[in-house]
């Protein structure tokens, strides 16, 4: 059966790009946010509709669509006699975009299933340009006839889509992500305040070094800017403790820790109590 009808929930810096994309691609897309008046800008941009509660907008929908903050504000518009669940029809698939606990993508499978409603864990990486410019990742956990039925609407906004396995592994591919670039950004930090010492021009080396086993897309990206002292460039560090907190806590399940995490973890509490919190992930060189 095609799948027509989208609601999407949460329209901050990725949610409304994407659901964007969902529109100008032909999908019916009816949308809500806790914030009101976001969901009112995005109808006047987008053709679609808004809705006063995640019931009602899930109420007609093939898919519904999450992108919200973190575990707590999932449950907060999926349970509930307001909650999509409350609203969603027998048969519908409910996408979630967050990155979350793979335990949360466990616990949703579970409570969809009850209601003969199929789900896919989703969370996606490339950042707030990856989703207006429609070039996204996403890490996919569930079935393979879901994913399936799923691609012409992720082909929407994303640049690549991989079912990943069963429910919660698209969330523990997404902490494989976050503790890369955890790791390469502590690197890059080291490595230009090293060439800042040096005396070495930063953008000379960049175009350098990109070219070589050292690139990756920090350095080609953030490297001049984080030289300059330029940190608004959209996930904030506030965002990215939340994510490592996860990774985090999966491994402590397996019984191991992740030394590099925990260290760049403690870096970034230390620049939150600078007041840092909303700058973006490049900031971790201040705390060189």
């Amino acid at each position: 059966m095609e799948l027509q009808n989208i609601a999407f929930v949460g329209l901050g810096v990725m949610g409304s790009p994407m659901a964007g994309h969902l529109s100008q691609a032909g999908f019916n897309v009816d949308v809500y946010n806790r914030t009101a008046f976001k969901a009112q800008d995005w109808v006047t941009k987008y053709k679609g509709n808004a809705s006063s509660t995640p019931k009602l907008v899930a109420q007609n929908a093939d898919v519904v669509a999450l992108c919200v903050g973190n575990d707590n504000d999932v449950r907060s518009v999926v349970y509930g006699d307001d909650g999509v669940l409350a609203g969603m029809k027998a048969g519908a698939i409910l996408i979630d975009h967050t990155t979350t606990s793979a335990d949360l993508a466990e616990e949703l499978a579970a409570a969809c299933e009850k209601q003969g409603i199929h789900f896919m864990d989703a969370p996606v990486s490339g950042g707030q340009a990856g989703a207006e410019n429609a070039a996204l990742t996403v890490m996919c956990g569930g079935e393979a006839a879901v994913f399936e039925r799923l691609a012409p609407m992720l082909n929407s906004y994303a640049k690549k889509t991989t079912l990943l396995g069963t429910h919660g592994q698209g969330q523990r591919c997404k902490m494989v992500n976050q503790i890369c670039i955890a790791g390469v950004l502590k690197g890059l930090s080291e490595a230009l305040t090293l060439a800042d010492k040096s005396a070495l021009d930063v953008e000379q080396v960049v175009d350098v070094l990109k070219h070589g086993a050292a690139g990756s897309w920090q350095m080609e990206n953030r490297a001049v800017t984080m030289s300059e002292g330029k940190f608004d460039f959209g996930f904030a560090i506030d965002w990215m403790r939340k994510d490592l907190g996860i990774c985090l806590d999966e491994a402590k399940k397996h019984g191991w820790t992740l030394p590099l995490t925990t260290e760049v973890d403690a870096d970034y509490e230390q620049l939150q109590s600078q007041g840092l919190g909303r700058m973006d992930t490049s900031v971790l060189i201040k705390a060189c």
